[in-house]
């Protein structure tokens, strides 16, 4: 029984990952004062990015930054529209959801032709899991020893850093300079301009951080979570933060 609950939980973490890395992403834009449920396009970019480079490169990090560098393209297309541009913040983001779909799509057939999903990631070009130090060691102490080495231990290093994000996300927007000039842009933005404080600025900022993650949550996807990029992938996990 007790076993059984630590899998479970053990499950859980893992499977949470993608939605805790875009739900961090989401609170920067949010907080911003730009709604964004483009999330899932990046998820969606990054996953087949990530997927792409590392199977070209055989390197997990170089997916994992390939996938960064388009989700932040996918953000700066939503704040050039919604931002700069002024334009209405829902289209632009139902825009890069629908360009995500077809774009990773029709890539993956022309390139690999297997129907959308990329050839299968060999353990080097994939982030492998973590033995934490005295991990084994511990697994004789009853109770913390397992919850040490089954809840804590034996993840790869985008789990570790999803759930460090999560405390570091609520320090930055509640106890940083930028944070509270994040949380002004969003709830008073002609309070900020008036202060001589770019809102704009603000907001291309924090849609970069939203767009590192978002990023970030599709390559968790790809080369974590499986070894290939399979279509439509990300199953409107980032959509359904949207319906909590």
């Amino acid at each position: 029984m007790w076993s059984d609950l630590l899998l479970i939980l053990d499950a859980t973490l893992r499977m949470a990952v993608p939605l805790v890395l875009a739900a961090m992403g989401g609170v920067f834009a949010e907080r911003s004062g730009v709604i964004d449920f483009g999330l899932e396009g990046k998820m969606l970019g990054g996953a087949f990015v990530a997927a792409t480079v590392a199977h070209l490169t055989q390197s997990a990090w170089m997916g994992l930054l390939g996938a960064i560098i388009i989700g932040i393209t996918f953000s700066m297309m939503h704040a050039f529209a919604s931002v700069t541009k002024q334009g209405n913040q829902v289209v632009s983001c139902v825009a890069i959801n629908i360009f995500a779909m077809g774009l990773t799509t029709v890539l993956g057939q022309a390139w690999f032709q297997r129907g959308g999903k990329t050839p299968q990631l060999p353990p080097e070009a994939r982030f492998t899991t973590i033995e934490l130090p005295f991990a084994e060691e511990l697994r004789v102490v009853p109770v913390l020893g397992d919850i040490y080495y089954e809840l804590i231990s034996g993840h790869n290093i985008l789990v570790y850093i999803a759930y460090i994000m999560v405390p570091l996300t609520a320090w930055i927007v509640f106890r940083s300079r930028f944070g509270l000039r994040l949380r002004a842009t969003g709830e008073n933005p002609l309070a900020v301009d008036t202060a001589g404080i770019s809102v704009n600025a603000t907001r291309y900022k924090a849609l970069i951080i939203n767009g590192i993650l978002g990023g970030m949550s599709g390559a968790y996807l790809s080369t974590a979570q499986l070894a290939f990029f399979v279509k439509d992938m990300s199953a409107e996990r980032a959509i359904s933060l949207w319906q909590r």
